[in-house]
């Protein structure tokens, strides 16, 4: 988020991942929408809903949180989306309350970011809340953000809630680790202080599903975290040759 660092400008072999995939310049809508390639040709490919593995998501420009710059667009996006996902909701028969997070567009490091259930939570922030989400890393300021469907955090450990992080080196998928965070719900953001990290080593491969146990085993579970993993790769492979 901070630039490119002044020891790699001049450097000559190869970088991996390369300098403009840095996040002063890559952003986060760019790899969705390669995602949202990449999703389409393998849910024709495998005859699934595409939204079973691919939260919706928009982007939105030209804000300013400070200013109350764009906050209209935005409370508009977030009740249109919410609104599709409630229909989703009601055609797979989810019961969960359906939500929004509203990330910069730039930037990691669980900075600006938000949650919003409804169209008023963008309507009425606090100052507080408006400093938080006008900067991220580096004290960039915060013009573009992603506004994308909430998934709720299915797994726990020992009664908190976690998510599945996965590791690959090259396109397999070695292994990974849990984010675990023992204050938040399953619709908070679990990227932020408090967190810790439980090691996951696969119980199996994850190559293939196994068809002698339940779909909800763990070992399944980890089989489709998996191949999330790879379709994730893919839209990076082709988010890098841009």
């Amino acid at each position: 988020s901070d630039g490119e660092p002044e020891i790699l400008k001049k450097i000559k072999q190869s970088l991996i991942p390369p300098l403009h995939l840095g996040w002063h310049i890559r952003r986060k809508t760019n790899h969705f929408s390669y995602y949202n390639e990449v999703v389409k040709e393998f849910s024709e490919f495998t005859n699934i809903d595409p939204w079973l593995i691919n939260p919706y998501f928009k982007q939105l420009k030209n804000l300013n949180f400070q200013e109350r710059l764009g906050e209209e667009e935005l409370s508009l996006i977030v009740s249109n989306m919410l609104e599709k996902i409630q229909a989703k909701y009601n055609q797979y028969g989810i019961t969960h309350e359906p939500y929004v997070v509203i990330k910069a567009d730039a930037g990691t490091y669980g900075m600006g970011i938000m949650i919003a259930k409804n169209s008023e939570d963008v309507l009425n922030l606090n100052r507080k809340m408006r400093n938080k989400m006008s900067v991220i890393k580096g004290g960039a300021s915060v013009t573009e953000v992603i506004i994308q469907e909430g998934i709720h955090s299915e797994e726990s450990i020992d009664e908190s809630v976690a998510e599945p992080v996965i590791y690959m080196i090259d396109h397999f998928v070695v292994g990974g680790f849990f984010r675990v965070h023992i204050n938040k719900g399953k619709d908070e953001n679990l990227n932020s202080p408090g967190m810790h990290f439980i090691p996951q080593p696969f119980e199996t491969s994850c190559i293939m599903p196994d068809q002698g146990r339940p779909c909800d085993d763990e070992a399944n579970r980890f089989y489709a975290y998996g191949v999330i993993a790879r379709l994730a790769l893919v839209a990076a492979a082709r988010e890098m040759k841009g």
